[in-house]
């Protein structure tokens, strides 16, 4: 029992298998959101746009919040025990790497996404009873938008640094490669905060930038 919460003991096993399940759940959504139903709703009505705003994406975005909280409760529960004495210096950079990713999104997820995504419906449940929209329903959903794109964005090169961390080596870590991918990201992140979508207002435009984007931080924990 004494390793039951380490790393291999039933605990951390239970930890990582919810990580999977959430974390499969949350991406599965925002991938949704992104390359489904955003490009669905470029082609349909404002009438049928409204009644999917009201009654699919409120369920859309229950699974997606909570699925962001379990994945991200479930990761910091597992950085919190384990005590594996293999763990190197690489392992812990790449998950490092992904996590400061992973973190960043769950917080756009409850601070940005679902706060202004709950103004939009609660505009078009207004509209639909014979109310009047509200005036920041535009830019809240632009805002929810961009939150959305940039997490897609980190999704590409967070997934690969988790699974990296066990599963490849590195050249050279050093502290100004982690200081160089930890500005890289903080930068993205403040653009998602205030900031344009730029090449990210496509489907292909974002999945490009994800995959420059895992480049870029691999090769500059390998080259820096």
């Amino acid at each position: 029992m004494d390793n039951f919460f380490l790393y291999g003991g039933l605990g951390f096993m239970f930890f990582k298998w919810i990580h999977f399940l959430a974390g499969i759940t949350w991406i599965g959504v925002l991938y949704y959101f992104n390359f489904i139903q955003g490009e669905w709703f470029k082609e349909i009505e404002d009438q049928v746009k409204g009644t999917a705003v009201r009654t699919l994406v409120p369920r859309a975005l229950w699974w997606f919040r909570w699925g962001a909280m379990f994945t991200f409760l479930s990761g910091a529960a597992m950085l919190l025990v384990q005590g594996h004495p293999d763990f190197s210096l690489n392992y812990n950079v790449y998950i490092y790497t992904g996590a400061l990713m992973g973190t960043l999104m769950f917080l756009n997820v409850w601070l940005i996404i679902w706060p202004a995504q709950k103004i939009v419906i609660a505009s078009s449940e207004s509209v639909a009873s014979g109310g009047e929209a509200n005036p920041e329903a535009g830019s809240c959903l632009a805002k929810a938008g961009l939150a959305s794109r940039t997490n897609t964005l980190f999704s590409i090169p967070m997934l690969f640094f988790m699974g990296a961390a066990r599963g490849l080596g590195a050249d050279s870590t050093s502290q100004a490669a982690l200081l160089a991918s930890t500005v890289i990201i903080l930068l993205i992140q403040g653009n998602a905060i205030k900031g344009k979508m730029g090449p990210m207002a496509s489907v292909k435009g974002v999945i490009h930038c994800g995959l420059i984007l895992t480049v870029v931080l691999y090769c500059s924990h390998c080259f820096i």
